[in-house]
């Protein structure tokens, strides 16, 4: 009721100012009086703590402030309270290998394609067409063609989910790489294209190819082997596999974990449209269409597909967990780790964190927003993203809690867009432009000791590396790393498809990985300082200022 009176405030203004005719000059002043106390609010609600968890304890999901199982000894780490959003998945941290470089990711990609034997699952922006690309698209022919040699059916299936637009962009495109394995292998080879239900109508006719990209994507980057799983930001592009800084994780035989995966992508394709031989798109069977039906009807049918793996992966990990470390058959004085028929006792923890704010799907953001803010003094938290272009809320968190951030960023060189043709040219500096004003407002609130950015450059390089580590008050290494494809802005959040992990680990090897990770990227990287905006190149035009506001949230 207390919210619903808050929100009523604006309104009860409007309809008091309604009953002072003849004084239009106390009217706007009572009106800018109103519209700065609903600004103020909102900015308080933000800044909040009890109200950013709001969602959290609420009974709709469970609540994260659940103390740890001290039952078993799984219930160690502070963040256990993340298992009660989404599945935990407990795996030994040798199986967790962080990658490098986009060679190794792509020779890695390759090499895990040609043995795969079940499935190979790849969700991805778009499919590149270069000489790359096309090597991926050939060693998927031989693996299919090596599956058909044997004496029986072949069990190997192919899915791969692309998003529409992206993926259908210009004459040669993704779906025109695809077609020959679809024709080829038409009962293996699923390839699915996902379409915002936000772009429909006359906008939909109206907005041109590249620029209707901006409504909404499918920007899930996971590529899977049977029970081997890559997340990643980097896209199936060729600049990806040489040159454009990203990064990648290898999850090495995590049945469970590629399972909960194979099915996140067969929900979203069962959502998307089917690309046929004929390079024709169909909907599947007995779903609403994405772009043609009903908008809140696909949406609910859409977030009741996606929900459904997500908490039917929730309440299976949860029985295993209890099977597992509260069966009371143990002996006296043999614990979970020791006992014959059970699994080893896990010293790294995966979580999947899905984002998809067109079907009402925000369990990223809740995690997020919830580590942001509970990040304690003396903490620091490494996060970098390709697009600088925090959400308000997590500019609210990194300026107004208590860890220490080190925030990095691509300088405009390394900006994807740097360069680029027309409008999309002027993107890197609107990007200055959004930075400056953080940095200005940054400074203004003297945080400049304990927030820091840093610019990535590298010469012949471009930068889209995303995530966060966190290293707790007093430590030297990492204990949790955010990683996968969210950028932490306005488009992760409301109008794309997104998919992350989080990894919460105990072993100090895998610890040891992540920071050098974090040391590698940072290192290739510069302080920024009023100083940085004085610098030749760094001057934004007028224009990109004033249209910068009006367009942040679709970049």
């Amino acid at each position: 009721m207390a919210a619903a009176a808050a929100a009523a405030g604006p309104v009860f203004w409007r309809r008091l100012l309604g009953l002072l005719p003849g004084r239009p000059g106390l009217a706007a002043l009572l009106g800018r009086l109103s519209d700065r106390l609903g600004r103020n609010r909102d900015r308080r609600r933000r800044r909040s703590p009890w109200l950013l968890l709001a969602p959290l304890l609420s009974p709709v999901v469970p609540q994260v402030t659940s103390p740890p199982c001290c039952l078993c000894l799984e219930g160690v780490h502070r963040f256990q309270w993340i298992r009660n959003l989404v599945p935990e998945f407990g795996v030994s941290s040798s199986h967790v290998k962080v990658l490098s470089s986009p060679a190794e990711f792509f020779e890695l990609m390759k090499g895990q394609i040609k043995a795969a034997k079940r499935r190979v699952v790849m969700a991805s922006l778009y499919l590149g067409t270069g000489p790359l690309e096309q090597e991926l698209v050939d060693c998927l022919e031989s693996t299919l063609e090596k599956s058909l040699q044997a004496n029986f059916p072949s069990e190997l299936k192919v899915s791969i989910l692309l998003d529409f637009m992206r993926g259908s962009r210009g004459r040669r495109n993704s779906r025109t790489m695809l077609l020959p394995l679809l024709q080829r292998f038409p009962a293996q080879v699923r390839v699915s294209l996902f379409h915002t239900p936000k772009l429909r109508g006359l906008l939909r006719l109206l907005i041109p190819e590249r620029f209707n990209e901006t409504i909404g994507l499918q920007h899930i980057k996971v590529y899977l082997f049977d029970n081997n799983v890559i997340l990643s930001g980097a896209n199936l592009s060729d600049s990806y596999f040489t040159n454009r800084q990203d990064r990648y994780v290898f999850l090495q035989d995590c049945p469970e974990i590629a399972d909960f995966f194979t099915e996140l992508v067969d929900a979203v394709g069962d959502v998307s449209l089917q690309l046929q031989g004929d390079n024709t798109v169909q909907v599947v069977e007995g779903m609403v269409h994405p772009y043609k039906g009903d908008q809140a009807a696909y949406c609910e049918a859409a977030n009741k597909r996606v929900m459904d793996v997500i908490n039917s992966a929730r309440t299976h990990q949860q029985m295993l967990h209890v099977q597992t470390f509260h069966n009371d058959s143990l002996l006296p004085g043999q614990d979970a780790a020791t006992a014959g028929d059970r699994r080893p006792v896990p010293d790294t923890w995966i979580y999947p964190l899905i984002q998809m704010k067109p079907f009402e799907i925000q369990l990223d953001e809740i995690v997020t927003e919830t580590l942001l803010t509970e990040a304690e003094r003396g903490a620091r938290i490494y996060l970098t993203t390709g697009y600088f272009n925090l959400t308000q809320a997590y500019m609210d968190l990194v300026l107004g809690t208590r860890a220490e951030y080190r925030i990095l960023l691509a300088s405009p060189e390394v900006n994807g867009f740097f360069g680029a043709k027309g409008v999309a040219g002027a993107i890197p500096a609107a990007y200055v432009h959004i930075e400056r004003q953080f940095y200005s407002k940054m400074c203004s609130l003297g945080q400049q000791e304990r927030v820091q950015l840093q610019e990535y450059w590298r010469r012949g390089w471009t930068f889209h590396a995303k995530g966060l580590w966190l290293y707790l008050a007093g430590t030297s290494l990492p204990c949790l790393t955010l990683i996968g494809s969210p950028n932490f802005g306005y488009r992760s959040v409301h109008r794309d498809l997104e998919a992350q992990i989080a990894i919460v680990t105990e072993n100090q090897a895998l610890q040891q990985q992540l920071h050098q990770e974090q040391e590698q990227l940072y290192l290739s990287s510069g302080l920024v300082s009023s100083a940085t905006f004085e610098q030749p190149g760094r001057q934004v035009k007028l224009w990109v200022k004033m249209v910068t506001p009006l367009i942040k949230n679709f970049f």
